[in-house]
């Protein structure tokens, strides 16, 4: 197993985010994409680094290191690496030995962790930039420093991902926050528990019209439009649902709305199959450097801080191989925590750029990761918090989706949604691995949420499922 991830910390010359297959202009040089319009500055220097070849636990060791190294720095790798240069190698790894005991801290993880009952596993992702943490942490090395070989496998499509995940060929897979809420219930496939320990993305997804529709700003104008989402247990579904709804127009009488793949949304747009769309990244921006669409608003503006995307597998991949499971959800909270930083947006827009990954133009990605954007209708926006990074799975999210699955006539009779939502949202347990690797978790798993100004309790989920205009219940 090639690590350049797990290069030595203390060294000045070491990047510790690269590892083996990365795709980023720094690790091949000379490889490029197309551009677009909008000039975002690309990130600077090209070197190539050499690979290591450790075993499982000469790599366990180096990752441990890398960890407390990182830590001491706030994740900043051009500090590390400044400082280290320094100081140079073997008197900075003199200084952190006298005042942090490294041996014993080696020894209490790899006690706590005790022996992967499986390195080699297979991930399946989406396309799309909200699976950014699952992405990146195959080219940039995170799950190598867990002593993970992972797979990332490219699906077509979230159907695909269910039923792949159902079957076992899936150790793992990113998913939409609402599917294993809907596996688990057995709604639209067999019943499965799957859990899901961390959320991917909040934000991120937006409102996209046809270019001819720029007169058509006020939803009560769409009346007859032909919609796009890339699944029906999708936030993308719900979020569009809920914004329509308010605004007076009958998302299952009004409108049509369909299942689009998301690599397949500017495609369907363009044809005129579709007036518009409310889907994932970058295919949000794509249609708007294509020219054939715009951003008609962010999906941040009708729920600001609404999941998205997650990273779930069955409970019983969980059960049977509780410290492969534990090591890779290690190796997402710590890649999410990594994406969460602005200052890593373009270096990471890069390494999951290539074709074995999105398949994008990097200044594509870097509009949407940056959140400094066209939009398609002669504005250069700054949202700096466009797409966000956080693990930790709100029980009161979960409690929302159900709410509205039964609005919707997805889910029938009594729901527990308290109940099923601490079944598959673990947030208690993330939030306590969050802590012990030094990040910062919320100290609740519940709180109100308020979606296009109006505040959801997770205490009255029946009587807000039951209490729009327009529903189904």
């Amino acid at each position: 197993m090639t690590t350049k991830s797990l290069g030595n910390p203390f060294d000045g010359d070491k990047s510790l985010i690269h590892a083996k297959t990365c795709g980023c202009p720094e690790c091949k040089p000379g490889d490029s994409t197309p551009s677009i319009s909008l000039d975002l500055k690309p990130s600077a220097g090209q070197q190539t680094v050499a690979d290591e070849h450790l075993d499982s636990e000469a790599m366990m060791d180096r990752a441990i290191e890398g960890a407390v190294v990182r830590s001491v720095f706030g994740h900043n790798e051009h500090s590390r690496r400044a400082f280290m240069k320094m100081m140079g190698a073997g008197t900075a790894a003199a200084v952190l030995g006298s005042v942090f005991p490294m041996e014993k801290a080696k020894a209490a993880v790899k006690e706590s962790l005790g022996k992967l009952e499986k390195t080699k596993l297979n991930v399946g992702f989406v396309p799309i930039t909200c699976a950014t943490p699952i992405i990146m942490a195959h080219p940039m090395g995170f799950y190598e420093r867990y002593g993970l070989d992972v797979t990332v496998t490219k699906t077509a499509g979230w159907a695909v991902a269910r039923d792949k995940s159902l079957a076992g060929e899936y150790d793992a897979s990113h998913m939409l926050t609402p599917m294993p809420l809907a596996m688990t219930m057995g709604a639209g496939s067999t019943p499965e528990p799957f859990i899901m320990p961390a959320v991917e993305n909040i934000n991120g997804q937006a409102i996209v019209l046809h270019v001819d529709h720029k007169d058509k700003r006020d939803p009560k104008q769409w009346k007859g439009f032909k919609f796009g989402v890339p699944f029906e247990y999708s936030m993308h579904n719900f979020l569009l649902r809920y914004y329509l709804a308010e605004n007076g127009i009958d998302p299952d009488k009004d409108v049509q709305i369909r299942v689009v793949p998301p690599p397949e949304m500017v495609a369907n747009l363009r044809a005129g199959n579709l007036d518009g769309y409310l889907s994932p990244d970058p295919f949000n921006q794509r249609a708007v450097w294509e020219k054939v669409g715009f951003i008609h608003m962010l999906t941040k503006d009708i729920w600001e801080g609404h999941p998205c995307c997650a990273f779930a597998c069955s409970q019983q991949f969980a059960t049977q191989n509780p410290n492969t499971y534990g090591a890779l959800l290690r190796a997402i909270i710590d890649a999410t925590q990594y994406s969460n930083n602005p200052e890593n947006r373009k270096e990471i827009s890069e390494a999951i750029a290539p074709k074995n990954y999105l398949n994008q133009p990097v200044p594509v990605i870097q509009q949407v990761l940056t959140g400094y954007y066209a939009d398609g209708l002669g504005e250069v926006k700054n949202v700096p918090d466009r797409i966000d990074f956080d693990p930790f799975p709100w029980h009161s999210m979960g409690v929302w989706i159900l709410t509205q699955m039964k609005r919707w006539g997805y889910i029938e009779g009594d729901v527990d949604y308290k109940g099923i939502a601490e079944q598959v949202y673990l947030a208690g347990e993330t939030g306590k691995l969050m802590e012990e690797m030094g990040y910062s978790a919320p100290d609740k798993t519940y709180k109100t949420h308020t979606i296009m100004g109006k505040t959801f309790d997770p205490d009255s989920a029946e009587e807000y499922a039951r209490s729009f205009a327009i529903g189904r219940v």
